[in-house]
């Protein structure tokens, strides 16, 4: 069974007094508040994401 890429995403920076575009974007990713780390499978779609806030996030591949 082959094995999917898994990417942890953790918030560094608070969303406040960022513009709109980016808090919803932390809400998508399920990032609530600082600190807070989930993963997701690393596909085009999240990586999309990812482009759009890398100030507010660490990426780690698992």
């Amino acid at each position: 069974m082959a094995t999917k890429n898994i990417i942890r995403l953790t918030q560094i920076k608070s969303g406040i007094g960022y513009k709109q575009k980016a808090k919803a974007t932390l809400v998508a990713l399920g990032l609530r508040r600082m600190n807070q780390s989930v993963e997701h499978k690393d596909c085009p779609e999240i990586r999309g994401m990812i482009n759009v806030i890398p100030y507010l996030l660490k990426v780690e591949e698992l």
